[in-house]
């Protein structure tokens, strides 16, 4: 993944409006999007957990290319959280979201409640089990947490039977699992990935990194750093991956982060490589101060 400075607010956000709806039931959400079918027009899906920030506003972009209208949502699902403390200090910026989708011209934005959402139901009745790539790498530190995001993801495909959805890639092995939903439940949907969107020091955007005080601010970008040399390192040659990332690692803590994992997976399946199986990609978690920080580099070829 090459590294892309974000790109300053005003070439992201449009200044033009196209009459945003705002709804917060699923069955105006259904009569919305039966509008769309009836008039042949496509529809792109981009689901968020809300406090958006530029990232968030390029899928939305992406979206809009993919399909005639463009459907948002903003809802923090609970059943993903397994630190209950995580779920209530999570940022929530819903004004400031639905200003800035407006001026982006997105067609409808989905608010729902957990009432809503049915999540105690799903928490404590029927729902979908994310398979074995969940217990791995952020599913060993967060269990059950993408449980509950394959849950409320294929419950929003069903509501809105989008023609695309969008993700980002900074979330990866979510990314993985949402291909592998659309895949083994055959939703008739195309998954389409954007990729992860950089401030100007390389640390990846996340609603999370509000949780960063200045001078962990400052360290943060290490993260990125480490995978960059991690990669560099891979390309030219070195495949001594068990080493490689013992040295990111290292490299992480010397600054305060501490990190969970750096692994090393094929980039398709994230399979643990037997030889130099690419393309690869280098994934990472740490904790720094309040925030937990994830990020990835995605390694074609030598």
């Amino acid at each position: 993944m090459l590294f892309q400075p974000t790109p300053h607010k005003s070439e992201v956000v449009h200044s033009h409006l196209k009459g945003m709806r705002v709804v917060t039931n699923s069955t105006e959400v259904r009569t919305h999007i039966l509008q769309w079918q009836h008039a042949k027009h496509s529809h792109a899906l981009v689901p968020t957990m809300g406090n958006l920030h530029e990232g968030h506003f390029r899928l939305v972009e992406r979206a809009q290319q993919a399909a005639a209208k463009s459907a948002v949502t903003i809802f923090v699902n609970p059943i993903q959280f397994n630190d209950k403390q995580d779920f209530v200090n999570y940022p929530k910026t819903e004004q400031a979201d639905l200003q800035a989708l407006e001026r982006l011209g997105v067609d409808l934005v989905f608010i729902p409640d957990a009432q809503c959402m049915q999540t105690d139901k799903l928490r404590h009745g029927v729902s979908l089990v994310a398979g074995t790539l969940a217990q791995d790498l952020c599913g060993v530190f967060r269990p059950g947490h993408f449980n509950g995001v394959v849950t409320i993801v294929a419950k929003l495909f069903n509501i809105f039977q989008p023609n695309v959805a969008v993700f980002g890639e900074k979330d990866y092995q979510q990314l993985c699992l949402i291909r592998q939903l659309v895949s083994n439940l055959s939703f008739n949907i195309k998954v389409l990935a954007v990729e992860t969107v950089r401030a100007s020091d390389g640390l990846a955007l996340s609603s999370r990194n509000n949780y960063l005080s200045q001078d962990e601010r400052a360290c943060a970008p290490v993260l990125y750093q480490s995978l960059s040399q991690l990669a560099t390192s891979i390309r030219d040659g070195r495949s001594d991956f068990s080493q490689l990332a013992s040295e990111a690692k290292e490299t992480m803590r010397a600054v305060g982060l501490k990190p969970e994992y750096v692994e090393i997976r094929c980039a398709e399946t994230l399979a643990v490589p037997t030889t130099q199986q690419f393309p690869l990609v280098v994934l990472a978690a740490a904790r720094l101060g309040k925030a937990r920080l994830i990020d990835n580099i995605r390694i074609n070829s030598p």
